[in-house]
């Protein structure tokens, strides 16, 4: 720049010394024109009027001369303040950017370094010596700390478009770029982008906590453009739903993605939603997934621009084929996800881990907020909450951050509807290097159904008809009282209450009416019993606890009770009438522990009914030994029917003949028989009635039935085989599937099987009973009532269901020939069957007597030891048809 003023300097003298040329020619032409020029030599004789008039001219071409030099020195000195203007200029502005700026000539010497690129790296102008090369200034800057890469490689970065990313010690990021010019310099900008650094990685937060937020969301959520139609967005659900990953989906169209007929079904209610006024559409669709179809409930939202131009559609959607029988009543409680967030059925808050705000709540959240959302967001727990639940809210936050997995309690909030019970989860979210980044807190309002479990608790431990404490709640009370009783001279008594003749009441009245009685005699009891613990252990079994002076305090309130029951009820107009028997064990003469007393309480129950109902009973200790002799023989019988030590004898049944000879057998009955290792026989009447009380019989019986079934399948004559049924059969399991099954795998003729039943198989549950029996005789079999006449009600159990066949019980052919009323009975009976169109068979004959009576009256069949004993079947091997195998009739006696 100097030089170019220099060399218009130079240009004015030149063109001033041109001026003095100009200006002196006249005077020489002038006096070369009057003809008196002389040479030198003549200069004497020269006029003086010329030589003054040349002395005149030169003094004057000299003041011009003069004059024009103090021009050009002006015009100069202008021209340099001129430029040093503009060369403050220049620098003022250079040294005023943001931007620090280096510059450097042909030979990387530098020409140029203005205030900020100082100020950026900590240097003065001190430190830029004179004639310093660019690698020399980042030398230096390397040694001062503020250049973290190499000359080679910073040169080679910061040239490119992208420029040079430099990290300061103090945490400041600056960018550098480097351009080189034409004349072989270089200029190169250092700009500090912190803050543009820092935005972008708040973006970038940002981003991330809408992408976790989005795929935590547990519906599949899709957005595509407006204008293409192709994915530009895809959660977690979807991808697990379609089975593609997210590279597979962005970028793609639907018809790009899924079948011909489901791309056009997406079509259509993309459509529908750009048609829709309100820029929503739901629907349900059909969509194809391979060789499956699924049904979709689908919501989608179009996402409009600042100027109301449809630009992105959202897609929220959810698989719904295992629920579609639920969606009519969930459409009918609530929108399908108006947005993401909002319709997650539980209320949702996210807050930041650093500082403790809340970035997202949901709609639901509103009411653990008492506030709307919107004035919730950027706030803390500290600003919504009152200290005291703040201070809780803050302490369970933290403890779910330090475990950074789940944690999951219930506690009250105080809402607008008052204090209500929540279960809330906390899931910490992690960044890339696993540490905590946002909290997602649900809240779920479980008071009603805390509610509900604290009824079904009640419900656990107390009767439902009564309301008394059932037999969990009494275990547990008496489990107390033994605890406080314990180390002390204290006596309490527990009693065992059985009703007398409730079944009765219940076949004569219904059971409504024995329900209702149950009730009244539940209050009455409690009367009795003065605010002492009374519970229903059974359907007709009651249990009291009582202190004081034993057995005396015990057995003064069995009578009481007894008392109590023994007045006339009147239930729904009816007069009924029941008793009672009571059974006492005493702590801690009786046992040390609530199982074992209320077990002797029962002992001594049974054997008070065993003797006459309606008395009291109180334990002895033979009852216990009683009781283990019965809990080996269950253990054992138990071990048995595991180990095949049961066994099958048959009884054989035949037509009544005035003679043996002349009754044919028609059948056998199967009868189960035991003989125990140690104990050697053990009689029926020992351990069928063992089996019934514990349930054994059910296992029992299916072992029966099928060997049964298999024995006589194998017969080569086709006689019939009749099993007997217990009541408890009925009541567990498929019965009628079981037979079905039994004689489809034994081979057995539906026809020669017959199924025996007592009438406690309908006396239990009627109903129940009934269409059993009738699904049973759908198969084909035959069912036939056993000991009939023993029980109460057989008469109207005849008019219900049409049985095959009835069995008179033993009790009365026994008396034949002895009672009269006994033949009169049996009389009856067989008329009785035969107006109904039923088969007679008579149990129990052991005499000729016996035998003669029953065919003269018309008997259809026989059975009693004087036919048969019962006994292994290869002693009715010839009966059976397998001639030549095994002794002929041994079992049978001679007419």
């Amino acid at each position: 720049m100097a030089s170019k003023n220099w060399q218009a300097g130079g240009k004015i003298v030149g063109s001033a010394l041109a001026v003095m040329c100009l200006l002196a020619m006249p005077f020489g032409v002038s006096r070369a024109a009057s003809g008196d020029f002389a040479p030198p030599s003549y200069i004497g004789s020269i006029d003086p009027h010329f030589i003054w008039e040349l002395l005149i001219g030169g003094v004057v071409v000299c003041s011009f001369l003069a004059a024009v030099a103090l021009w050009v020195m002006s015009a100069l000195r202008k021209v340099r303040r001129s430029q040093l203007r503009r060369n403050a200029f220049v620098s003022s502005a250079l040294n005023n950017l943001s931007q620090g700026v280096v510059m450097t000539d042909a030979q990387q010497r530098i020409v140029f370094c203005n205030n900020r690129y100082l100020e950026i790296y900590g240097m003065t102008r001190a430190d830029i010596r004179k004639d310093m090369t660019g690698p020399e200034l980042l030398a230096l800057r390397r040694k001062l700390g503020v250049l973290d890469v190499s000359t080679a490689e910073f040169y080679r970065v910061a040239r490119t478009t992208e420029g040079l990313i430099t990290e300061l010690p103090d945490g400041r990021s600056i960018a550098v770029k480097y351009w080189a010019l034409p004349n072989g310099g270089s200029v190169a900008t250092h700009e500090d982008c912190s803050e543009q650094r820092r935005l972008s990685r708040q973006l970038a937060t940002t981003t991330q906590f809408l992408e976790s937020v989005i795929d935590n969301v547990p519906v599949c959520v899709a957005a595509k453009s407006i204008e293409d139609g192709r994915y530009i967005l895809a959660n977690r659900a979807f991808e697990k739903f379609s089975r593609l990953s997210r590279e597979q989906i962005v970028g793609k169209r639907a018809d790009e993605i899924f079948q011909p007929a489901t791309a056009a079904g997406i079509a259509a209610a993309d459509r529908a939603a750009l048609d829709s006024p309100d820029s929503q559409f739901r629907n349900e669709m059909l969509v194809e997934r391979g060789p499956e179809k699924r049904m979709l409930a689908s919501n989608r939202v179009i996402a409009r621009d600042d100027q109301n131009r449809p630009k992105f559609l959202i897609a929220l959607f959810d698989d719904v084929t295992d629920h579609k029988s639920l969606s009519l009543e969930l459409e009918n409680t609530k929108k399908f996800l108006e947005l993401i967030v909002d319709n997650i059925p539980v209320s949702l808050i996210v807050e930041r881990v650093s500082d403790g705000k809340y970035l997202l709540a949901n709609r639901s959240a509103e009411t653990i907020l008492n506030r709307r959302r919107e004035d919730a967001t950027g706030l803390t727990a500290t600003d919504i909450f009152n200290p005291r639940e703040a201070k809780l809210i803050v302490a369970r936050d933290e403890a779910a951050i330090r475990k950074k997995g789940m944690l999951t309690e219930e506690h009250p909030i105080s809402t607008k509807d008052g204090l209500r019970l929540f279960l809330t989860r906390r899931v910490t979210v992690l960044d890339d290097s696993g540490e905590p980044q946002y909290l997602i807190k649900t809240h779920e309002d479980v008071t009603d159904r805390r509610q509900t479990e604290s009824r079904m608790a009640h419900m656990a431990y107390h009767d439902g008809l009564t309301d008394l404490p059932n037999r969990a709640a009494f275990l547990q009370a008496l489990s107390q009282m033994i605890e406080a009783c314990a180390d002390t001279d204290e006596q309490f008594a527990v009693l065992s209450v059985d009703l007398d003749g409730l079944k009765e009441i219940n076949d004569v009245f219904g059971h409504s009416i024995g329900d209702k009685l149950l009730i009244e005699v539940g209050h009455r009891i409690q009367a009795a019993a003065r605010g002492g613990v009374v519970a229903r252990l059974s359907g007709d079994e009651f249990g009291l606890l009582i202190d004081g002076r034993q057995p005396e305090a015990g057995a003064l309130l069995a009578e009481k009770v007894a008392e109590a029951l023994a007045s006339e009820l009147a239930i729904d107009g009816k007069s009924v009438r029941i008793g009672c028997t009571t059974g006492i064990s005493i702590f801690p003469r009786d046992g040390a522990d609530a199982a074992s007393l209320l077990a002797n309480a029962g002992a001594a129950l049974f054997r008070a009914k065993a003797k006459s109902r309606g008395t009291i009973g109180i334990f002895e200790p033979e009852m216990d030994q009683q009781i283990r002799d019965r809990r080996v023989l269950h253990q054992d019988l138990s071990l048995a029917i595991r180990n095949g030590e049961l066994s099958l004898y048959y009884q054989p049944q035949a037509k009544a003949g005035q003679t043996v000879a002349s009754s044919d057998i028609v059948g056998f009955e199967a009868l189960a028989r035991w003989f125990h290792p140690a104990r050697g026989f053990v009689p029926p009447g020992d351990f069928i009635p063992l089996a019934e009380e514990s349930g054994l019989i059910v296992e029992m019986g299916e072992w029966i039935l099928r060997e049964a079934c298999r024995e006589a399948a194998s017969w080569p004559r086709p006689l019939q085989i009749a099993v007997n049924l217990s009541p408890a059969q009925f009541m567990h399991g498929d019965l009628v599937s079981l037979v079905h099954s039994i004689l489809l795998e034994t081979g057995l003729a539906p026809g020669r099987l017959e199924l025996e039943i007592t009438e406690g198989v309908l006396i239990e549950d009627f109903d129940r009973g009934l269409a059993l029996l009738r699904r049973l005789k759908a198969l084909g079999v035959r069912v036939s009532m056993d000991d009939f006449g023993s029980g109460y009600s057989s008469l109207s159990y005849l008019q219900a269901f049409p049985f095959d066949k009835i069995k008179i019980d033993r009790t009365f052919v026994m008396n034949l020939g002895r009672n009269p009323q006994s033949a009169a009975i049996v009389r009856a009976v067989i008329g009785l069957g035969h107006g109904l169109e039923m088969s007679i068979v008579a149990e129990g004959v052991e005499t000729q007597e016996q035998l003669s009576f029953l065919a003269n009256e018309g008997c259809n069949a026989v059975q009693g030891y004087f036919i048969g004993k019962p006994a292994p079947i290869l002693l009715y091997s010839a009966l059976v048809g397998r001639a030549g195998v095994g002794p002929v009739e041994p079992a049978r006696k001679a007419g």
